[in-house]
C-alpha cells in the first residue's frame, strides 16, 4: 500500500468518526473531512433533521469549515473524504468550490451524483470510489434497517 493510500484510509475513518456523530443525533450517518496538505482544514456530519434545512448535507458543512479555515472560496489542493458519493446539490457546491480531490467510500445508485454523469463535478477533480466502503455501507444499511422497525 503507498503513501496515499495510506492517507487515503486514514482520513475515511475521520470522516467515518463525523458520520457517527450524525447516527448519534438520529441524522443519516454520512460525514465528511476536507483536507488541505495533510491537515483536516473542514469536518461536517448531516444536519438536517437538526437544523431543520434540506442543504445541511456533511460535505456543505465541510465545504464551509474549509473555506472558512483557509480564507477562500476555492479548494483546489484540497481533498473531500465522504462517506457516501455525494448527491448532486453537494457536487454542484464541489465543483464551484473547484476541490481538488474527493474520496468516497458508499456509492449513492439512487441519490449519487455519478447517476447524473462525472459531468457535474469540476473537470479537474479527481474521483475515488469504494475507499472503506463496506464500513460507510454498513452505517447506512444499519440506520435505515433501525427506522423500518
Amino acid at each position: 500500500m503507498d503513501q496515499q493510500q495510506n492517507s487515503d484510509l486514514f482520513f475515511m475513518q475521520l470522516a467515518i468518526s463525523e458520520a457517527k456523530k450524525a447516527l448519534d443525533k438520529r441524522e443519516v450517518p454520512i460525514g465528511a473531512v476536507i483536507v488541505c496538505r495533510e491537515r483536516v482544514v473542514g469536518r461536517g456530519h448531516n444536519l438536517v433533521e437538526t437544523l431543520g434545512d434540506a442543504t445541511a448535507h456533511a460535505e456543505m458543512q465541510a465545504i464551509t469549515a474549509a473555506t472558512s479555515t483557509l480564507g477562500g472560496k476555492y479548494l483546489k489542493e484540497c481533498t473531500l473524504y465522504v462517506t457516501v458519493e455525494p448527491c448532486v446539490m453537494c457536487a454542484g457546491a464541489l465543483a464551484w468550490s473547484q476541490i481538488g480531490r474527493i474520496v468516497y467510500g458508499a456509492a449513492d445508485p439512487k441519490r449519487g451524483c455519478l447517476r447524473f454523469g462525472r459531468e457535474l463535478l469540476h473537470p479537474k477533480t479527481e474521483l475515488i470510489g469504494g475507499v472503506m466502503a463496506e464500513e460507510c455501507s454498513a452505517l447506512m444499511e444499519d440506520f435505515f434497517a433501525d427506522l423500518r422497525k
